[in-house]
């Protein structure tokens, strides 16, 4: 058995997922902020969406449900937890339970902290997990409806996943989380070492998602805290950081664009790179 996974870029940080079996035809939408691309990327491929899967409410995760649902009937499913906030759900899942694509199986995982019903879902035998905004790429999720408690609890079942899973996360947030990281481990000769990597990336254009536990272990200082304080205090120092950062941003030009994308043209290139397709397991070396 063998899935095939295809990242979309939409919105200005977004990754949405198609995870497809080729055996059975199947493909899954994951996160679907948006819908027209993802058609798009769908029909390029000649895969034909037959689910959607949420991992949580918000809107740049489900945004593009509805319209998908309409132009191909599929089936969606999404968190019991939040099926009041995300009303185009056909089904409701939660932690123990699981979803098939074809006949690969997907464990949905509980991970609240950054929405109270927050799931993911992992395909044990495809050594691949899809954490929503659970865990980013030396970084984790703002705690919006949930605990440090809850997120330090997250980490341990994410790392139990065992180092060579896939994490396919929802956002291109891993150079501004490689910087935070570096001021709350100076010495962590990896974490430098990836610093490094992901600027050449992003210099380039080129995602730096998915990652993989292996790397997170080494890398990311809230799935390295070694307890609920610890992890509490890097979270409340990162959101510091970031909302300085947001407040700069909103200080400038509206005609400066943040990060890589600097014109209509550049991120229509962007785009066009960073749609790609790879098989599992992509473990070896993809975050790099």
């Amino acid at each position: 058995m063998t899935l095939q996974v295809a990242r979309i870029p939409v919105l200005s940080d977004n990754y949405v997922w198609l995870a497809h079996d080729a055996a059975s035809g199947e493909t899954a939408v994951i996160d679907p902020a948006v819908a027209e691309p993802v058609l798009a990327a769908a029909a390029e491929r000649g895969w034909t969406i037959t689910q959607i899967w949420n991992t949580h409410w918000h809107p740049d995760h489900v945004g593009g449900n509805a319209e998908i649902k309409a132009a191909t009937g599929c089936v969606i499913t999404g968190p019991a937890g939040e099926a009041e906030r995300i009303p185009t759900l056909d089904v409701h899942v939660r932690g123990g339970d699981a979803v098939q694509l074809g006949a690969l199986r997907a464990n949905v995982i509980d991970v609240p902290a950054h929405t109270a019903g927050h799931i993911a879902y992992h395909f044990a035998t495809e050594q691949a997990a899809f954490v929503g905004d659970t865990l980013f790429a030396m970084g984790c999720g703002r705690l919006f409806e949930g605990t440090a408690a809850q997120m330090y609890d997250n980490m341990r079942k994410l790392e139990a996943l065992g180092d060579d899973t896939a994490i396919y996360c929802a956002h291109e947030y891993t150079l501004s989380n490689a910087r935070f990281a570096v001021t709350v481990e100076p010495d962590n000769a990896d974490l430098a070492a990836r610093l490094a990597d992901v600027i050449a990336l992003r210099d380039r254009g080129v995602a730096t998602v998915p990652t993989t536990i292996a790397l997170e272990r080494a890398t990311n200082p809230f799935m390295r805290a070694a307890s609920v304080e610890e992890l509490a205090a890097r979270r409340a120092a990162n959101s510091s950081t970031e909302r300085a950062r947001m407040n700069g941003l909103v200080a400038r030009s509206s005609a400066i664009v943040v990060g890589t994308v600097a014109s209509p043209r550049s991120r229509a290139a962007t785009i066009k790179r960073d749609q790609i397709c790879c098989t599992c397991s992509p473990s070896k070396g993809s975050s790099r």
